[in-house]
């Protein structure tokens, strides 16, 4: 089955990845590639990293401590080394490991009583890294901040938050992603409760509205000159470089509401749709999109052209 035209033409591949026996998916929650293509799915369970080849082959599985909290997940390659970024909001953490699983920190949440009155309140979503280092955290399921650290983890600024639509305020910082597409990189919000993108500088300053094609928007990812953006009713967006939608992927207006219910599965449809969480390109073109399903979700969509 394809889906998509013209450039942006994909062959919707159903249930990718083989799963040995005894592993399962919670909810998919992170889907990121590493510099081999190698596939990271993010998920709630005892296996709450798992990870494939580009052919869907089962290599390795590790992050039981992830399992109930497991959320965003970022990998960046530093100095030649490759890390993944994760946010765990039942744990109120956010944690930077090797790709193999090895910790090499954990932060919690920052002692700010003027933002939050206990750590309970603190539940991040997601988060990126910028060019220089900088990481941004988003409490999308907490407070609204969007919380600013150095390259080494030290608390710099929160801004965004507490919750509200004026410019500069956010409400559900779902999913964060400093963008470079045109140079000077900026930061983009997917400020999901107010069904709309926000651009900020990297200090936190307000540039910018996107409100195209919106349909509660939760995260990103970059390549070449395209955003890739997953929205939990029910689609995925491509946006060219002028952020512009040049593609609508598996829209499904009739998707159940209830992501949980546990015929779920019944009611999936090829070609659609339901709850997609996060999604991203690996270095072929393809796009692997993970869903909020309860047992889990994994699209591969193969470029065609």
């Amino acid at each position: 089955m394809k889906i998509g035209t013209g450039n942006h033409t994909y062959e919707w591949i159903d249930g990718w990845g083989k799963l040995p026996k005894g592993i399962q998916y919670g909810y998919t929650h992170g889907v990121v590639v590493d510099q081999k293509d190698n596939v990271y799915i993010h998920n709630q369970s005892k296996d709450a990293v798992i990870v494939f080849d580009k052919e869907g082959n089962f290599i390795r599985s590790w992050g039981e401590s992830f399992k109930d909290g497991a959320h965003g997940m970022f990998y960046n390659k530093e100095g030649g080394r490759e890390f993944l970024y994760f946010s765990d909001y039942v744990r109120h953490l956010v944690c930077k490991t090797t790709i193999d699983g090895e910790m090499i920190w954990c932060q919690g949440a920052h002692k700010r009583p003027d933002k939050y009155a206990s750590e309970e309140e603190y539940k991040t979503t997601d988060l990126a890294v910028a060019p220089n280092g900088d990481i941004y955290v988003g409490d999308g399921y907490g407070q609204s901040w969007i919380h600013q650290y150095d390259k080494d983890a030290k608390y710099l600024q929160s801004f965004g938050g507490p919750a509200g639509s004026d410019p500069g305020k956010v409400s559900g910082p779902h999913g964060v992603w400093v963008d470079t597409r045109r140079g000077e990189p900026e930061l983009y919000v997917a400020d999901r409760s107010n069904n709309r993108v926000q651009v900020f500088t990297l200090d936190g300053k307000h540039k910018r509205f996107l409100t195209n094609d919106m349909k509660a928007p939760c995260c990103f990812y970059q390549f070449k000159d395209m955003m890739l953006i997953p929205h939990l009713q029910a689609r995925v967006t491509i946006w060219d470089k002028d952020d512009k939608t040049v593609a609508i992927l598996g829209d499904n207006p009739e998707a159940p509401t209830t992501q949980g219910w546990p015929n779920i599965q019944d009611k999936l449809q090829p070609g659609k749709f339901n709850s997609p969480h996060a999604a991203c390109f690996d270095s072929k073109g393809d796009i692997y999109v993970v869903e909020w399903i309860s047992t889990g979700r994994v699209t591969k969509l193969k470029k065609t052209n």
